[in-house]
């Protein structure tokens, strides 16, 4: 298959959030508006399904027995093993009307994570930081707050909202994960075609970008230039992650979410989630100190 092959043929409404696990093998993902998530081993198996009460949309490692999930009413502490949920910090849970969406952990240990309206309402949406059993508002009035990542040495953090179609750099402190200065624009993707959705930063400052609706991954060098493009083989991929023992692959999961009858049969494999036929200076994703 052009641009990549099918990880899992496990069709996603609005697949989203991979985050892999090197120490199990284990690559997580979600189909938000199915409030499930999904597993499979990178070396192979069948895709495990684990259905929630509420939408949830990203996860992280807490150590070898915990993660951290993020939903819609905040964050919760998952059992590896068991799967069972405990609540951790209440974030919006008295707001019916929002739901979770992109997050990724800082090199420092600390998450950061948003919000968005589930209609995906103007301004609806939130990025937050949590770090040590604290929670603190970065960023309010986001429609679709997406494209959180860091640089290796979490000097540097990005997000984005899809809707404007804008990139932002902002500098951090390297041991909080605390933004010390005011984002600037760093991609603006009004002219490029397709939305800008997740993406992740790989050892060298190389951002990668999911574009939705543009059946592409977008490499930027850390001056905020164009320096690849990777075709996908599917219109909407939704978000990139690091995966392989030396997090030298990567996968992109995809959605088939507002398409009709007709754009769908056109893009057969919409909501699946690929492996890139690519291979990159990746990293693992840090464990979140609670």
């Amino acid at each position: 298959m052009s641009g990549g092959v099918i990880l899992s043929d496990e069709t996603c409404i609005l697949g989203e959030g991979p985050t892999y696990d090197a120490a199990t093998d284990t690559l997580y993902w979600f189909d938000i508006l199915e409030s499930r998530m999904l597993a499979r081993k990178l070396s192979g198996g069948e895709t495990v399904l684990h259905q929630f009460q509420e939408m949830a949309s990203a996860i992280a490692t807490i150590d070898a027995e915990r993660q951290l999930l993020v939903t819609e009413t905040g964050l919760h502490m998952r059992d590896a093993r068991t799967g069972k949920l405990s609540p951790h910090m209440s974030v919006e849970a008295s707001n019916a009307g929002t739901r979770s969406n992109d997050a990724r952990v800082h090199p420092c240990g600390a998450l950061w994570f948003s919000t968005m309206g589930k209609k995906a309402e103007a301004g609806a949406g939130a990025i937050y930081w949590y770090f040590r059993g604290e929670v603190r508002l970065l960023y309010p009035a986001i429609t679709i707050p997406n494209s959180i990542c860091f640089s290796a040495d979490g000097s540097v953090g990005y997000y984005a909202d899809t809707a404007q179609n804008l990139l932002y750099r902002v500098d951090c402190d390297a041991d909080t994960g605390l933004p010390t200065g005011e984002p600037k624009l760093f991609v603006d993707g009004r002219a490029r075609g397709g939305g800008i959705d997740g993406s992740v930063v790989d050892l060298n400052g190389t951002l990668w970008n999911a574009v939705w609706g543009g059946a592409r991954v977008d490499a930027y060098a850390p001056d905020g230039t164009l320096v690849r493009s990777v075709a996908v083989p599917v219109s909407q991929p939704s978000c990139p992650a690091f995966v392989g023992a030396n997090a030298d692959r990567m996968v992109v999961t995809s959605a088939w979410e507002h398409m009709d009858a007709a754009a769908r049969a056109a893009d057969p494999h919409a909501g699946k989630t690929f492996l890139l036929d690519i291979e990159v200076n990746g990293r693992h994703e840090p464990n979140v100190l609670i």
